[in-house]
């Protein structure tokens, strides 16, 4: 069997081994529903949507310090006093007994602006040997509270803890987006790169078929005595070469599918690589003309990263309010009002403060000056270098998104016209090759310089097919650095509740 004829025969078995690989059946699939099922199915979307549920159960935990507490206390205590006096009969020393009863329940709780609050109702019973052991029940119903008037005061202070939460809520919120973008990006430029090892195999096999009829060609006229032994030794190399390339590009195709469908998939076993993806074939290739400086304004209010600078501006904003607050000192009035019982019954007392017979109220201020104001300042100066911190991380955020729109502007023009330069000279390529055959059918040509051409000719086939493609991501990665790739595909999404 000749050579090339014994490589055709191996081209067709590893085919085989190929095609007994892909028993399973080829799925069809369209770019739209690879994004679709992307965003059901992609772990890294499942992981971070969770971000922003626990960042939303965090706003829950912080608005619970407004909520009431119902708060019930018993304690009883019995003591004895030894007296300087002894018994004169037995020589003990003398001493006295008491024993105390309490009883405490009431509601307390926090207001927006800071007032502290307990309403409620205690009762006492002290009795001993000052009073043989009666029963004294002293009782108070009513409400006490505590006001701070500096630090701590107004809603600024007391809600600076859920106003944070609220802004890492917003931010998480525009992590997840763009943890959502930056995924789907990933996939059309898996889709396209699958398309692109699509392509290249198809032109491998191209390749292949026409390096084996020059190969037909040249041994016939071999035997019929017009061409040289080393014209078929030529084709019969070109034919080996192209084998190798064939293998190669099946390696490709490979590893761009189980990229893919590692994308758009939560398959964790061996099954991955029992079904195999049929994509859309890609024929024509979108005109989209950008304008940078009109779109770099847009990208502003869209892209999830400079979302997310400007709350941490605002939360180092509200960080630095509380700390400003905190260097005040502590002036708070407190004060109580409600009724009082006194009566050897239980019940009596109770009623004494049901018929609300007796006032008891009291007020006063409380100051509390620390006399460093050590911690305070290191937390106030380490809160105004945050904001600068933050305020300089917007600023240049700003200058990124300048540079990277307008990158992905100009990478969208380089690449159309790489497109239309490699078209052009795969369209050379093959006039060029067309005229060499013809001269070598002729007689006037060889086989080196059909072989030449021919391998120039799949390189340029190849280039072409990397220039759409990367047209194609150029167009995907423009749209992710303005923040529009999911009002462009018209996708909602959701986080866990």
């Amino acid at each position: 069997m000749p050579i090339f004829r014994r490589l055709i025969a191996l081209t067709l078995a590893l085919g085989g081994l190929v095609a007994s690989a892909q028993t399973a059946p080829v799925e069809k699939l369209t770019l739209d529903e690879a994004i679709r099922r992307a965003v059901a199915k992609n772990f890294t979307i499942k992981s971070d949507s969770y971000d922003v549920a626990i960042a939303k159960a965090r706003v829950l935990e912080q608005l619970g310090i407004f909520d009431p507490q119902l708060t019930g206390t018993y304690s009883t205590s019995e003591s004895d006093t030894p007296l300087l006096t002894f018994d004169p009969v037995t020589g003990v020393r003398n001493y006295t007994r008491s024993k105390n009863e309490s009883y405490e329940l009431g509601v307390n709780g926090t207001m927006p602006w800071g007032l502290t609050y307990t309403l409620g109702a205690t009762q006492s019973n002290a009795r001993g040997t000052f009073n043989n052991f009666s029963n004294n029940f002293d009782t108070f119903a009513g409400v006490s509270a505590r006001q701070p008037l500096l630090r701590g005061f107004g809603f600024g202070a007391t809600t600076a803890q859920i106003r944070i939460a609220m802004t890492n809520r917003a931010i998480s919120e525009w992590a997840f987006k763009q943890s959502v973008i930056d995924t789907i990006t990933r996939v059309i430029f898996a889709y396209y790169d699958l398309n692109f090892a699509k392509g290249a195999l198809r032109s491998s096999i191209r390749a292949q078929e026409i390096a084996a009829q020059l190969v037909d060609e040249n041994e016939k006229r071999f035997r019929v005595g017009s061409m040289s032994e080393y014209d078929v030794t030529s084709a019969r190399a070109r034919l080996a070469n192209r084998t190798e390339g064939i293998l190669n590009t099946q390696r490709l195709l490979r590893e761009a599918e189980n990229n893919l469908k590692a994308l758009i998939s939560d398959e964790r076993t061996m099954a991955l690589h029992d079904w195999h993806l049929d994509i859309e074939p890609m024929t024509t290739l979108p005109v989209t003309v950008v304008n940078a400086p009109l779109d770099f304004k847009e990208s502003l209010t869209k892209r999830p990263d400079y979302q997310q600078a400007l709350l941490n501006v605002k939360r180092a904003k509200i960080g630095f309010g509380y700390q400003r607050n905190q260097m005040l000192p502590r002036v708070d009035l407190v004060g109580s009002y409600g009724y009082a019982g006194l009566d050897s019954s239980r019940e009596t007392a109770q009623r004494l403060i049901r018929n609300e017979d007796y006032r008891s109220y009291s007020w006063g201020v409380q100051v509390t000056i620390p006399l460093t104001f050590t911690t305070e300042r290191g937390r106030y100066r380490a809160a105004k270098f945050g904001l600068r911190q933050a305020e300089t991380d917007l600023q240049q955020i700003e200058q990124n998104i300048v540079v990277s729109v307008g990158n992905a502007a100009a990478n969208i023009e380089t690449t159309r016209q790489r497109v239309d330069a490699a078209r052009k000279a795969r369209e050379l390529g093959q006039s060029t090759l067309d005229a060499e055959q013809k001269r070598l059918r002729a007689g006037t040509g060889n086989t080196f310089f059909v072989v030449q051409q021919q391998e120039i000719l799949a390189s340029l086939e190849v280039a072409e097919l990397r220039a759409e493609a990367d047209y194609r991501r150029a167009l995907a990665e423009y749209d992710r650095q303005l923040g529009i790739t999911l009002e462009k595909l018209n996708i909602a999404i959701a986080v866990p509740k």
